[in-house]
């Protein structure tokens, strides 16, 4: 792990006063790791042992290439990784909860051994529970705790961290549905009222992220008003983590002709993928979620001395 970011005591809530954004210093608190946010970005590396994630679905259901490609991500400045056995691309659908176990649980104990902090990408309870318990620091939510009724109280249960994610729908159905009047006012009020049920339900505010759902049930243009006006969240009052790693409104950006499956091009959407992270820093993102941790690194470390000096 990368020096001065996981700390055992930070004060909760800070302003930075070296900036004119003066932006506020948060702590994100895992099970027995935390992290300083609002400094440095944060980098979650992706790790999906799927064999149907859009991007890198199949590469990693090897429990021994996936542990490789954990280390490297944190050689290559990933402060944690996200382990997901579920696709959660358009159109995907549901895994039983018996296969998605088999697939995360063995790779997640594998990671927590080596000292990685691991975050889970679920919205199923048995498998967040057994992945905290295997080692996981955080619970990646994409339901933002409305998946599973169970979910909340295992959160609350075991002092795990959650990110909790605006979405319309499953991913099976989301983009069958992608207008909106104001999709950040909507987005936002969304957002509050599931930290506000997250707190509710005995989830501490200091173990509380949000994510906008970039690419989960918005339009391309409903993806870039949310990366344009990023900085309206930061009001909640909790670490904003932003996915937008190879999406297809990337590639509506860089000229793709094939529009129809998530997959078709986004092996080309890198350098797209690096303009809109580092938009996204300069916009308000504290976190983000990537499948190219090095490149992703490199762009924040320039972002963030523009936005954020002596960070």
């Amino acid at each position: 792990m990368i020096d001065g970011l996981m700390t055992d005591s930070v004060a909760d809530r800070t302003t930075d006063q070296g900036t004119d954004s003066k932006e506020e210093r948060l702590v994100l608190k895992g099970r027995s790791k935390s992290w300083a946010v609002g400094g440095r970005t944060l980098i979650m590396g992706v790790l999906n042992v799927t064999p149907d994630s859009f991007y890198d679905g199949g590469r990693y259901l090897d429990r021994g290439l996936a542990l490789e490609r954990a280390h490297r991500m944190v050689a290559e400045g990933a402060d944690l990784i996200d382990v997901g056995g579920e696709s959660t691309r358009p159109g995907a659908t549901p895994v039983e909860v018996d296969e998605e176990l088999r697939r995360v649980i063995p790779v997640v104990e594998e990671i927590a051994k080596a000292g990685i902090a691991v975050s889970v990408d679920t919205s199923k309870a048995t498998v967040a529970e057994r992945a905290l318990g295997a080692g996981a620091e955080v619970v990646n939510d994409i339901t933002a705790l409305e998946g599973d009724p169970r979910m909340a109280g295992v959160c609350a249960a075991s002092g795990a961290a959650v990110v909790l994610m605006h979405m319309r729908g499953t991913p099976e159905t989301m983009q069958r549905d992608v207008v909106y009047t104001d999709i950040v006012l909507e987005v936002r009020t969304y957002l509050e009222a599931r930290v506000k049920f997250a707190i509710e339900s005995g989830i501490a505010v200091d173990r509380i992220a949000i994510d906008p759902g970039i690419g989960f049930g918005k339009s391309a243009e409903g993806s870039l008003e949310l990366l344009r006006r990023l900085g309206e969240f930061t009001s909640l009052g909790a670490p904003l983590l932003v996915g937008l790693s190879r999406k297809s409104f990337i590639g509506l950006m860089i000229g793709e002709e094939a529009q129809g499956a998530e997959s078709s091009n986004s092996d080309a959407r890198l350098v797209g993928t690096i303009a809109a992270s580092a938009a996204a820093i300069m916009n308000g993102a504290q976190i983000l979620r990537v499948h190219d941790v090095k490149e992703t690194r490199e762009a924040a470390l320039v972002a963030d001395s523009v936005k954020r000096p002596g960070a």
